[in-house]
């Protein structure tokens, strides 16, 4: 969720716009065609003046700086050894001489700049930028056939003059073909960690699973105005008919001192990992002023309460921390849920993020997905993806998402979500079942030769080992690490005393060690 407030206003503020532009053709049409302005520069997007129905750019220098520009970073590099030209269609309200200055940055070779003038009122389509002829931008002079790949597209109107303007632009094209920008690059398929919630009768929620988060900030209250206490009482949270209920009530309620009007819960998993897909079926609230995610959190976020933290890993605050929200609803309108991206980078009044409107979130189950990979997050609805985040540069500023993530199960009231609905009494969120895949296939370390093989997965009673060498001890793990059971039988290992899960099966020969995850059902 859009998770605290900036430390320098106090106040959140929750953009919808993206850092990122998905790939060429840039024609506008869809939010993630933003470019940035710097110096005072500004950018937005307006109707073609010819053509109502066709969306445009709109630059605005206001003269104060000589070198305002504006820039946007491709989620798929330029690649000039493919094609080394540009075109755009350039719209001027006067009729005096500008330059246009495409400049190329982000690569592994220096930055390279083309100019162009134009001096025609009205639209100029199809201005071409060749970098055969580009120059070094280092010097502004030393000419050079440019190559390589870059990440960065930065304009500049009347660079180095204080001329202020407002200039319309569209169709910037590299001449490659558009792939799909949501793509999946990793495919993950081995369910490594779950909670499907399937408990006969009324239940707390699985202790070994979850942890509940009470503990209030520093100043008594929630991070973004939220106007809730989290508890752990079983009228906030519970396991019924195959469901997790995390239940919003509204009701005086006093705790650590403070007295608030709404209860919730807020859950944090005790299971973090490093790249793998979420997958959450949901119903969700859609009263006014609910606010329900799904979401992750950096394992190292210093935050006072936290399961982590309390465990001795919080060490970096948050956005540095990282935060993925996989689903958030209530910052828009009903059946409006989005997807968010929190980083040095990106948090406060920028943020990268994109929505969109499902149907009827509260009385159908949709499956709230996020797919992470070591190059890109992708977030899906009921596995259609609608928005990858995939900065060209990645460094800590824009992607501390090497390390593990926890997920977090919330249902927040008031803050940035709006006012509460005075008619509310309660509502929940309804979670079917969480679900974890990584790829883990087998691992043998140090000795490529050994074969052997773990039957059946998932299993009940016993598994079978077979193995062309010998074996001498045999290790299974729950999801936390514990040691839960170790034996030197080498065939058929026992298990039926252990609870249903994910565990890690580590076989120990002669000249290697394997792993192997299994579900025990």
């Amino acid at each position: 969720m859009l998770y605290r407030y900036t430390k320098l206003t106090g106040i959140l503020f929750f953009a919808t716009t993206l850092l990122f532009a998905q790939q060429m053709p840039i024609n506008f049409s869809d939010s993630s065609d933003n470019f940035i302005g710097f110096s005072s520069s500004n950018f937005s997007t307006r109707n073609n003046p010819n053509d109502a129905s066709d969306t445009v750019g709109q630059f605005f220098n206001d003269g104060t700086n000589a070198w305002q520009g504006f820039y946007i970073d491709l989620i798929r590099p330029i690649d000039l050894d493919v094609l080394k030209t540009i075109r755009l269609d350039f719209y001027q309200f006067d009729t005096n001489t500008h330059t246009i200055l495409l400049k190329l940055e982000l690569g592994a070779n220096p930055d390279v700049e083309v100019k162009v003038n134009t001096n025609t009122s009205g639209w100029r389509n199809n201005i071409q930028f060749n970098f055969a002829n580009a120059v070094l931008s280092s010097d502004g002079t030393t000419p050079v056939n440019a190559s390589g790949t870059y990440g960065r597209l930065t304009i500049f109107i009347d660079g180095g003059s204080n001329i202020s303007g407002t200039y319309l632009i569209d169709d910037i094209d590299d001449g490659s073909t558009p792939t799909d920008p949501n793509a999946i690059d990793v495919e993950y398929t081995d369910l490594v960690w779950a909670d499907e919630f399937n408990t006969a009768g009324k239940t707390p929620v699985n202790a070994t699973n979850w942890f509940h988060q009470t503990q209030i900030p520093a100043g008594g209250s929630w991070f973004n105005g939220e106007v809730q206490h989290y508890t752990n009482r079983i009228e906030n949270s519970f396991v019924e008919n195959g469901n997790l209920n995390i239940v919003a009530i509204k009701e005086s309620f006093t705790d650590q001192g403070v007295t608030k009007q709404y209860t919730s819960a807020r859950l944090n998993s005790k299971f973090a990992f490093t790249y793998g897909r979420v997958d959450v079926r949901a119903k969700l609230p859609n009263e006014d002023g609910t606010w329900p995610a799904i979401w992750t959190l950096g394992k190292t976020i210093n935050e006072d309460g936290g399961y982590w933290d309390n465990q001795g890993f919080g060490t970096t605050n948050w956005p540095a921390c990282g935060e993925i929200d996989i689903m958030e609803h209530g910052l828009g309108a009903v059946n409006h849920t989005s997807s968010a991206i929190h980083t040095p980078s990106s948090f406060g009044n920028t943020v990268n993020t994109a929505s969109q409107t499902i149907s009827d979130v509260a009385n159908n189950y949709h499956i709230y997905s996020m797919n992470w990979s070591p190059n890109q997050i992708t977030f899906l609805v009921d596995g259609i993806a609608y928005y990858t985040y995939n900065p060209s540069e990645k460094n800590a500023n824009t992607w501390p998402f090497d390390e593990d993530q926890y997920m977090l199960l919330n249902v927040a009231m008031g803050g940035i979500s709006g006012t509460v609905d005075p008619t509310f009494t309660n509502s929940s969120m309804i979670i079917d079942y969480v679900r974890v895949y990584q790829n883990t296939a087998l691992d043998v370390t140090d000795y490529t030769h050994t074969d052997f093989k773990i039957y059946p997965n998932p299993v009940s009673n016993t598994i079978n080992i077979i193995s062309k060498n010998s074996i001498e001890n045999i290790e299974i793990f729950d999801m936390l690490g514990h040691k839960v059971l170790e034996t030197t039988q080498s065939k058929t290992v026992h298990i039926e005393h252990l609870n249903a899960g994910i565990y890690v099966v580590k076989i120990f020969t002669n000249t290697a060690i394997a792993t192997k995850r299994i579900v025990i059902k």
